[in-house]
């Protein structure tokens, strides 16, 4: 089953969010100004899944962790919703590797695996290796970096000689 990246894509916006997005990558350097753009495209969506994947991409690149777990956290619920995914774990791995090819399913494993990297960027390590190792149990071809982020964070701490 081929993959729609496109239906994904931010740019499957209205026009006024569009060029809200536009003017934030436009006015990158200035984060004062890229930041109001952003979050004035997030107010006017209601939160649309498309503006809420680039506002996680934009905060994170900013290097706000909290704006950028918050909003892939927002990612992360609305998917789980709309998919009806199970709270528990087991469960929800056993859809996930089922359907884990489902653009919807492929997006909730981005940001969910980006969540633990921001966590990780935030301090919270054992959440982040929880995370990490989740997202591990269902992505057998490292497609979402779960892994590298696990290794690092459970590699030995190597002593000094």
């Amino acid at each position: 089953m081929k993959v729609d990246a496109e239906r994904f894509s931010w740019f499957e916006v209205p026009d006024d969010i569009k060029q809200l997005l536009i003017l934030a990558a436009e006015h990158w350097q200035n984060t004062e100004e890229s930041e109001k753009y952003i979050n004035q495209a997030l107010a006017k969506t209601a939160e649309s899944t498309e503006v809420l994947v680039a506002a996680y991409r934009y905060f994170f690149y900013k290097n706000n962790y909290h704006m950028a777990l918050q909003t892939a956290i927002k990612v992360i619920e609305k998917i789980k919703f709309t998919e009806q995914l199970p709270d528990n774990w087991q469960q929800t791995k056993q859809i996930l590797i089922s359907r884990k090819e489902e653009a919807n399913i492929r997006l909730y494993l981005n940001a969910y695996a980006a969540s633990g990297l921001v966590l990780a960027k935030l301090g919270d390590i054992e959440k982040a290796k929880k995370i990490s190792a989740q997202v591990k149990e269902v992505d057998d071809k490292n497609e979402f970096g779960a892994s590298i982020v696990y290794n690092i964070l459970t590699r030995p701490v190597e002593e000094d000689e």
